[in-house]
């Protein structure tokens, strides 16, 4: 690692060393604009329940209700309805045709997500007006910091291309790995402060602090190993020999978490919509019945919420991330095959029945990081709600860190290639 840091600051990787500049800037900016208050507005002392994902993606916009609140979650909206709309069970045949058209198909998916995102920006940008400004503004009021939002998340999206086009790449995941790592610091001096300075037994404080950072060091270190995981399908080509095969080993590398973090951010927007209705509502009964079972702090909440990730894991898993049907087609175009094992049907169900266990175990180490923060806030009910372990946080950080460092490698090997 260290030394692909080394090589990509030799005078002879100019072209590299300033992508890498351009994208710390372009994320200096970002982090800057998130202090930047919307006028009028005031930072969020509220506990924000399900929303605390959005904000945590959003660097700390959303409690500080900068002009970046929004971060770059209405275009994920967007990407994932554009997703859906493209499947074959919604029936509209235009979006799945765009899918098959190859780049040019790509850039008009890419342009509508860009206009969705900015139309779903509006309305959260609306509903957080409401939410969070009560009935003490006037319509006009609303739709000026809608409109500030919606400019933030549009900024935002422009920021993204140009760290793709001009930096290291992965310009929108990027955003929201350093809007995550952003909270860190703050979070750790509130642990500390916690645990240890507002404690009434120092010593007692400290261990629970160290035991805080090595749960926390222990997370990040589960996270790569399962992100990194996957389970091997050998495959065998039908114009090489046996010989051939056995020392090539070639294989169909199918991940055990090919879902990422997209089950927990369905979820969470789920759970997050009756939440928001009845702040709007600001109804007893309906706040109550609410705060009773859609909650986490309840167990009835918990478990729905771990129940949604599951059936997220394996939805998302099946319609967007991998396809068995698909792979088999490949399979049989590239003269390959699965040893022991017919090719067409036959082949599309063994790799769905691989996929589905292996999917199981995704979908349980998905629901333990998920569980983990909210059974830690049962545990430690003295700590402030930002003060948290945050799996789902590392999940999106380390899954977004290792495929940077990739893109880094291939490009200092490509170069040092050429050269």
């Amino acid at each position: 690692m260290f030394a692909t840091f080394k090589q990509i600051f030799k005078k002879t990787n100019k072209d590299l060393r300033n992508r890498v500049l351009f994208t710390i800037g372009a994320l200096f900016i970002f982090a800057l604009g998130n202090a930047i208050t919307v006028p009028g507005m005031r930072a969020i002392t509220d506990d924000l329940g399900f929303l605390e994902l959005l904000n945590a993606m959003s660097g700390g916009g959303l409690k500080q209700f900068s002009i970046f609140a929004l971060g770059v979650m209405p275009y994920i909206t967007a990407s994932i309805v554009m997703q859906v709309l493209q499947m074959d069970i919604m029936g509209i045949s235009y979006f799945k045709d765009l899918k098959e058209m190859g780049e040019e198909g790509r850039r008009k998916i890419n342009r509508i997500n860009r206009y969705l995102g900015i139309i779903f920006a509006f309305i959260e940008g609306y509903i957080y007006s409401l939410m969070f400004m009560g009935k003490s503004g006037s319509a006009i009021e609303y739709v000026e910091v809608s409109v500030i939002l919606t400019a933030g998340t549009a900024f935002l999206l422009y920021l993204g291309d140009e760290i793709t086009n001009k930096g290291i790449g992965n310009g929108i995941s990027l955003i929201i790995m350093a809007g995550i790592i952003n909270t860190v610091p703050a979070m750790m001096v509130n642990a500390f402060q916690s645990l240890i300075l507002d404690g009434s037994n120092t010593v007692v404080g400290i261990v629970a602090f160290i035991i805080f950072i090595i749960l926390y060091i222990g997370i990040i270190i589960g996270v790569i190993f399962v992100d990194e995981a996957e389970r091997r399908i050998p495959i065998q080509y039908s114009n090489r020999s046996t010989g051939a095969y056995k020392n090539s080993g070639s294989f169909l590398p199918l991940r055990i978490n090919s879902a990422s973090v997209m089950p927990v951010i369905f979820a969470s927007a789920i759970l997050a919509i009756p939440t928001m209705i009845s702040r709007l509502a600001n109804n007893d009964s309906v706040t109550l019945f609410i705060n009773k079972y859609l909650t986490t702090t309840t167990p009835v909440g918990f478990i729905i919420y771990i129940l949604l990730i599951i059936a997220f894991t394996y939805g998302y898993t099946y319609v967007a991330a991998v396809n068995p049907e698909d792979i088999s087609k490949n399979l049989n175009r590239q003269n390959a095959y699965i040893p022991g094992v017919r090719p067409g049907k036959e082949t599309t169900k063994y790799i769905s029945k691989v996929l589905s266990r292996i999917t199981f175990m995704g979908a349980i180490f998905i629901a333990l990081l998920a569980a983990i923060p909210i059974i830690f806030s049962w545990v430690m009910k003295d700590l402030p709600s930002g003060v948290t372990l945050g799996g789902t946080s590392i999940l999106i950080v380390v899954g977004v860190l290792l495929e940077t460092y990739k893109q880094l490698e291939s490009s200092v090997a490509s170069r040092a290639y050429r050269r």
